[in-house]
């Protein structure tokens, strides 16, 4: 029986790219099935809701998710769909790997960094004050629950994989109480880890070291916002957004997703680059226990790449992404 998935489509260019990455799924035998629905601002202009109370109910009981970028306004309007997904499912792990490829010619060689981020606190919990015409609060939450649990599972990973340091980023020379906590569970939490050399970082510094001597990093571990910025620093090394992938990890439920938005200036052009969602789709199925067709597809993706005839503008090419697709499948 084939696994069920959920599967968003979202808005702008993620009707697009979602289209060309099941295609892909389908042509390397991946063994699954779809309930798809549309999300975003285009839905709730047309249905009254960014996410319908069918889609949420396909998650429940799928338990897995692919979702496509998501439009989401700056400084007005609804709250960013991301957020709202990973509190109501308790999605606390947002692990982004940022991985070169040879093919591609960027500043930086053997780029492997992984950043683990903690997901739904920090200032992402989105509670601010008015306190007067030209003051406004926002708070910051930290809770050794939920550092705990993201530091742990940055170590585990580092075991299970055969990574040797992990990282964490903080900005405790300021935020003594909340990131001077998260720094401390990190040191108490790294003496259970002999095998694994742990090191911190102040964030300001590590965004240097990061463009300056990226590959003295290996698995970085840090709050919600400074993950956020960070990991998107990282495409950057790889050779941008389109290229980096994430999974956000609950206890019961994950979400495979793109880091990067919805890009409205090009939907409908043809032009996207998919590879962000396809390599998230890989991560998917590697959590499904599909590695052998994950690999597949990533080898696939790299002889493309390797190739350069068909890859798509963000990689320097002409490509459209209906050609990048088809040259993957036959790759495959």
């Amino acid at each position: 029986m084939k696994k069920l998935i959920t599967v968003f489509k979202g808005d702008g260019i993620g009707p697009e790219i979602t289209d060309c990455v099941l295609e892909i799924l389908d042509a390397a035998g991946a063994d699954l099935a779809y309930e798809m629905f549309n999300v975003g601002a285009a839905e709730m202009e047309k249905n009254g809701a960014l996410v319908s109370d069918d889609a949420y109910a396909s998650f429940d009981k799928t338990k897995v998710l692919l979702k496509s970028p998501i439009t989401t306004p700056v400084g007005k309007g609804f709250r960013s769909i991301n957020v709202t997904i990973r509190n109501k499912y308790d999605l606390y792990a947002n692990i982004r790997p940022a991985k070169s490829s040879a093919a591609l010619k960027t500043r930086f060689e053997n780029i492997d960094i992984i950043t683990f981020r903690e997901n739904t606190e920090d200032l992402y919990v989105g509670v601010e004050e008015q306190i007067d015409a030209d003051t406004v609060h926002a708070t910051k939450i930290i809770t050794r629950k939920a550092s705990t649990r993201i530091i742990r599972d940055a170590f585990e990973y580092a075991r299970a994989h055969g990574r040797k340091k992990v990282t964490c980023v903080h900005k405790a020379n300021i935020l003594k109480m909340s990131d001077g906590m998260f720094l401390d569970i990190f040191r108490e939490i790294s003496a259970e880890y002999p095998d694994i050399t742990a090191t911190d970082v102040i964030v300001d510094n590590v965004c240097m070291q990061l463009v300056m001597n990226p590959t003295q990093y290996d698995i970085l571990v840090m709050p919600n916002l400074y993950g956020d910025i960070v990991s998107d620093l990282t495409s950057g090394l790889i050779g941008g957004l389109g290229l980096l992938p994430s999974c956000n990890l609950g206890t019961d439920y994950a979400m495979f997703e793109a880091v990067h938005g919805s890009a409205p200036d090009i939907a409908g052009k043809g032009i996207a680059n998919p590879t962000a969602l396809l390599f998230s789709a890989c991560m998917m199925l590697e959590h499904l226990g599909m590695d052998d067709i994950a690999s597949k597809i990533r080898a696939a993706v790299e002889a493309v790449l390797a190739e350069g005839k068909y890859l798509t503008p963000d990689l320097k090419g002409s490509a459209t992404t209906e050609e990048y697709k088809n040259a993957i499948i036959a790759a495959l």
